[in-house]
């Protein structure tokens, strides 16, 4: 059992341990909810680790499951201690849309993060006056919690700098995202050369689609692979108008990740893309 990682990521090992150790007792889900007197969706949302439990009753279920082995007992019970920890995220829980608490610590804990963006630039690309831009368009009225979104950016991207290890970034993004005048000229010309001093970092690629392309692999939306440290399984991120998703089941993360190898295939070499960018800002500039 993998045990690296931050909180985010212990929760999510400590539920999947959890959810074999219960299988292997031959229990059910509603056994466990009848034996710690709680509802059966509160057991379901503990094993996919979207919340939390309390150390007496991890303790009760190990027992109850059959464990004995001590250095067992105590590994599960330091994930349990490690996914207790803040982490900086939390700092922001008030404004936090739901599920991007849970979102922002997986991200922290990803060594490498893919994505495809069709209608804005990527968050961790963006420029500050952009993302002001896009966040206070969806959240009119609020300019307190722009303002605190917009420093919770921020300290995202700083993944993108942090020493060691570096998060990898590899974006694909549709050309008609780079088009869209999010801001006015000045805010998207300077979001468009910041893009381009971005694609100098090493662990940064960026592609654009052509919108020329026509259909593609991703047509059906935006989505994000996630990939930690060996053993520890990649996460798809799905986010949408309705509720953002995660998906960790093989089946699933194996067609995202084809998903993802057939756009890279399809868009143009990474090279072409600050020429793009710098031919974007000329028009914008002249428009």
């Amino acid at each position: 059992m993998a045990t690296a990682g931050g909180p985010t990521v212990r929760r999510r090992q400590l539920g999947a341990e959890l959810r074999r150790l219960r299988e292997l007792a031959a229990k059910r889900i509603e056994d466990v909810a009848t034996h710690l007197e709680c509802s059966m969706s509160k057991i379901s949302r503990v094993e996919t680790g979207q919340a939390p439990i309390k150390a007496r009753d991890v303790r009760d279920l190990l027992a109850w499951y059959g464990v004995t082995d001590p250095v067992r007992i105590e590994t599960v019970m330091q994930i349990h201690k490690d996914a207790q920890q803040q982490g900086w995220w939390t700092h922001y829980g008030e404004v936090l849309p739901s599920g991007l608490a849970t979102y922002a610590g997986l991200e922290t804990d990803a060594r490498v993060l893919r994505s495809y963006e069709q209608t804005v630039v990527h968050g961790l690309l963006q420029t500050e006056d952009y993302a002001r831009e896009v966040i206070a368009t969806a959240r009119p009225n609020q300019p307190h919690e722009t303002e605190q979104l917009v420093s919770f950016r921020k300290e995202r991207q700083a993944l993108l700098t942090r020493q060691p290890d570096p998060l990898e970034l590899w974006v694909v993004m549709e050309e008609s995202a780079l088009r869209r005048p999010v801001g006015g000229k000045e805010v998207m010309a300077a979001q468009l050369r910041h893009l381009a001093e971005m694609t100098a970092l090493p662990n940064v690629t960026i592609q654009i689609m052509p919108t020329a392309k026509g259909a593609h692999a991703a047509l059906g939306g935006p989505f994000s692979l996630l990939e930690f440290e060996p053993h520890t399984p990649t996460v798809v991120y799905v986010e949408s108008a309705a509720g953002n998703v995660y998906l960790e089941k093989e089946r699933d993360v194996r067609t995202f990740i084809q998903t993802f190898d057939l756009l890279r295939a399809a868009a143009p070499d990474p090279h072409e893309a600050p020429a793009l960018m710098e031919k974007l800002t000329r028009e914008i500039q002249n428009s």
